[in-house]
């Protein structure tokens, strides 16, 4: 699979013309997992851009994206495919009626009873090809990871009843994962590997813009510099999670509509349902502690 970007600068471009901002670290990682054909996988906080930057590719290569959620007892026909057992039933009563059974076993075997699932429907997708998005795949288990080897390793798979098959088209592949738990070797060796962390500031800040142009500029700035603050010693100590980036672009669309037009302690600590979605952390979010994360800011 040959990259459709002729340097890692015209990928940066283009994501940023479908609103995606990477910088060049995560940028030549795509490129270089475009251009040798290989799958990704991205490691990350939740909430950092994982599964928006598929979305993204998605929507640069011009490519369907087709998107398997994984969960705990993911099961390898709910990612590949199944039968249809009841057209396949009504098929061999019909040809029983008729007296036609010579040949029934192979005719419910044809292509039209096979229900086609995420992996199946990437290798099957004709050209320009799919982005298939293995999502959160650190909540499937081990043996599911075994599964995938094959179509990672050879995006290919085996159907017992019709043999194996192999993509028309590479699928652009990205596995993400929050790190709930450690991903067999095997797993990582068929990757490229980037670990996608929170933005610096100025990226944060195009992010927000670029999603939310309603807001002022003076509003987004402080959202961006508000948040990257939280993240930071000595206040991410206290929060059992720090926000990421989708929900500063949440709590920026909120304050809009609340036409809010600069920040205050009073409007963050009612808002603070948005940053975060634990009991406590909303809670440890009052009005002191914002106007201190406030003033820390604006000194900076």
């Amino acid at each position: 699979m040959s990259s459709a970007f002729h340097s890692v600068d015209d990928l940066i471009a283009a994501l940023k013309q479908v609103g995606y901002f990477a910088d060049r670290r995560l940028a030549t990682a795509v490129f270089l997992a475009l251009k040798l054909g290989r799958p990704l996988l991205l490691e990350g906080e939740p909430g950092v851009g994982k599964t928006e930057l598929a979305k993204a590719l998605s929507r640069a290569l011009s490519r369907e994206l087709i998107r398997l959620q994984c969960y705990d007892g993911l099961e390898q026909r709910e990612a590949l495919y199944e039968w249809n057992y009841a057209a396949q039933l009504l098929h061999m009563r019909a040809a029983e009626g008729r007296g036609e059974v010579s040949d029934v076993e192979r005719e419910v075997y044809a292509g039209r009873y096979l229900i086609r699932r995420p992996l199946l429907q990437a290798l099957q997708t004709p050209a320009p090809g799919a982005v298939l998005l293995i999502d959160e795949v650190d909540r499937a288990d081990e043996p599911f990871e075994a599964f995938l080897l094959e179509y990672l390793g050879e995006y290919q798979v085996s159907i017992p009843e019709l043999g194996t098959v192999r993509a028309e088209v590479t699928p652009v592949t990205l596995l993400t994962s929050n790190r709930t738990r450690e991903l067999h070797d095997a797993v990582k060796r068929r990757c490229l590997y980037h670990w996608l962390d929170y933005p610096e500031r100025e990226r944060e800040l195009a992010i927000v813009r670029a999603q939310v142009p309603g807001a002022s500029a003076q509003l987004t700035a402080q959202v961006a510099h508000f948040v990257g603050r939280l993240r930071q010693a000595p206040f991410k100590d206290g929060f059992q999670r720090a926000p990421g980036i989708a929900e500063s672009v949440e709590w920026a669309k909120a304050l809009v509509a609340l036409d809010t037009l600069a920040l205050d302690p009073e409007v963050v600590s009612d808002t603070a349902g948005i940053l975060f979605k634990q009991r406590d952390d909303v809670a440890r979010l009052d009005t002191a502690l914002a106007a201190q994360v406030l003033q820390d800011d604006e000194a900076s």
